[in-house]
Parts: C-alpha cells; sequence; structure tokens
C-alpha cells in the first residue's frame, strides 16, 4: 500500500461502468461486458501502483474484482452506505454515475480501505450455490407461512407440492456445494477444521468458505467486526448507554445464528459459556450474541493455527 499513487473509483451498474481517477484524469464510461471490462483493464496503471475501490452492488461487480484480482490489481470492495455518508460529509448532494465514481475514488484516497485477497478461481461458482440455497431456503419459509393461512383444499395441495419442490431442489444444491468444497483441497481443509467443532455444520461451514474467505487470516477482533458482532459503545459524558452490534455481514451472522442454537446444546464450551453468562443475568439475547462471537473467534483461532477442535485449550 505505501507504493500507491493513484486511486481508482468504478460505479458498477448493470450494463455500465463510470470510472475515475485520482490524481484527477478525464472520466470514462465503459460497457459491462467482456470487451468492456478488457478495455478498462488495458486503460488501468500497472498493478500494485493504483487501488481499485469499487461498491458492493450485490452481484454486479463480481466478475469485475475477479478479473481485477487476477490482472494483479490492488482491489477493495466497500459498502456503498459509507461512501454516500462520506459524499454528504463533504457537503456533495448530487448524485449521478460518474458523480459516485469521483467520490468512490476520493473515499479510497482518503480512507485506503483494505484491498481483498487473491480470489480462489471458484469463489465465484460456490458463492452463487451458497447463495440460491438461502434464496430457496427464504421461498420455502414464505411457502410455508402462506400453508398456515390456506383453507382450500386446492390451494394447500398446491403449495404443498411447491414446498416439495423446493426440498428436491434444496438437497441437490446442498450436493454440489458439498461436493464443490470437496474437491478443493484447501476448502476441504477448512471444512475439515470447522465440521470438528460441535454445532457447525456444514451448510455453516460452506456459508464461511464462501462469504468469509478472510476467516482465519485475521484477529479476533477484526473478525467479530466484519461478522457485525462486534459491541461498539454509546456513552457520551456521563451517560453510559447499552453496547450494541451493527453492521457486518448479515449472511455470515445469520448461518453462526444457526449454529450458536445447536451449539449451546451440543457444545460443551459453548455451553459452560452460555450458562455462565445466564447466571450473571444477561439477556437471552446478549448471551447468543455472545455465543456467536466466541464460535467465530474459536473457528478464526482454529483456522489460522490449521488445529482441530480440542475443548482442553480453547
Amino acid at each position: 500500500m505505501k507504493d500507491i499513487s493513484t486511486f481508482v473509483g468504478i460505479d458498477v451498474a448493470k450494463k455500465s461502468l463510470d470510472v475515475a481517477t485520482l490524481p484527477a484524469t478525464t472520466p470514462r464510461t465503459f460497457s459491462h461486458d467482456t470487451k468492456g471490462r478488457k478495455e478498462l483493464l488495458n486503460n488501468l496503471p500497472q498493478p500494485e501502483t493504483c487501488l481499485v475501490v469499487i461498491e458492493a452492488t450485490g452481484g454486479y461487480e463480481r466478475l469485475l474484482v475477479a478479473e481485477l484480482l487476477t490482472a494483479g490489481h490492488l482491489v477493495a470492495v466497500v459498502n456503498p452506505r459509507q461512501v454516500r455518508d462520506f459524499a454528504k460529509a463533504l457537503g456533495i448532494l448530487a448524485k449521478t454515475d460518474r458523480i459516485d465514481a469521483a467520490v468512490i475514488a476520493r473515499f479510497g484516497q482518503q480512507v485506503t480501505p483494505r484491498p481483498l485477497a487473491e480470489v480462489h478461481e471458484k469463489q465465484d461458482e460456490l458463492d452463487q450455490l451458497v447463495t440460491r440455497r438461502r434464496q430457496l431456503v427464504d421461498l420455502r419459509t414464505a411457502e410455508k407461512n402462506r400453508m398456515g393461512m390456506a383453507h382450500s383444499k386446492s390451494v394447500k395441495r398446491s403449495l404443498q407440492l411447491v414446498i416439495d419442490t423446493i426440498n428436491k431442489e434444496m438437497k441437490r444444491i446442498e450436493k454440489n456445494i458439498l461436493a464443490l468444497v470437496e474437491s478443493d483441497d484447501q476448502w476441504k481443509g477448512k471444512s475439515d477444521i470447522m465440521n470438528s467443532v460441535p454445532g457447525v455444520g456444514p451448510v455453516t461451514t460452506a456459508t464461511l468458505i464462501a462469504e468469509f474467505p478472510e476467516l482465519g487470516k485475521i484477529n479476533r477482533c477484526q473478525a467479530a467486526a466484519l461478522a457485525g458482532l462486534a459491541p461498539f459503545n454509546r456513552d457520551s459524558g456521563a451517560f453510559k448507554g447499552k453496547r450494541t452490534i451493527s453492521g457486518g455481514r448479515r449472511t455470515v451472522r445469520n448461518a453462526l445464528y444457526m449454529a450458536a442454537l445447536s451449539a449451546r446444546k451440543h457444545n460443551p464450551v459453548i455451553r459452560q459459556f452460555a450458562d455462565r453468562l445466564e447466571n450473571q443475568g444477561k439477556a437471552p439475547k446478549v448471551i447468543l450474541t455472545a455465543c456467536m462471537r466466541k464460535l467465530l473467534v474459536t473457528l478464526n483461532t482454529m483456522l489460522k493455527n490449521n488445529t482441530l477442535w480440542n475443548p482442553q485449550i480453547i
């Protein structure tokens, strides 16, 4: 990062890529397709001399990020809310794609967000499979809720047919996820380590591999913050507010929530930890959040040290 002299902000849309560079150059727009991305890469400074900053857009940025990393560029994917708050702090209220690209470049220059690690060649496929499974879970929940309100036999039959179809498709997706993880030695090693922890199953493991690739490469505080499980102070003068969690990766948090529920019953270390907090009078939600954080920190340490679960050293 010390050698970075240029900051590139890219506003990603479905059909276009708006690019701004600091020190200032003329903003440019490229088509968001194979030809446009190739042209963009050819117009960027030399790899490792610039930091490319891109907002997370829910998936539109994935191919571009992968191609930039493959080309050797330093890439940071940032939260759009942070960039928008940064623009407001600068008094920039107008919003167009070109303005957004310029703001993103300035955000990169002033904040210097942490660049991503190199993306695994199968990362995008795993991300999409895990995302698809989550979508199917949401669809099944919606259909089950409708089932509870339906009175017509014909409607109930239709709903049950859809639920059965979703269950069948979920099994197929889960089989594909398992096969993909098993096909890679690095992922399989991570999976074996995490699955050795009581309460952590294949779904949680796949979610963490897909959506938390930094796990095992960062410290415990960074891991908790990235997952949105780090408590933040709310104090002012004599006022002492409640510590609350905020932000972070919701999908990772959701996976850890289910794992923590299971671990509280079947993991002796987590169970003892939860019982101690309960005896101190902590609220159930606080206890479960603390269990999620402890489980995450434990997994991070195990991956960092490449060790299987051992309750004697946790």
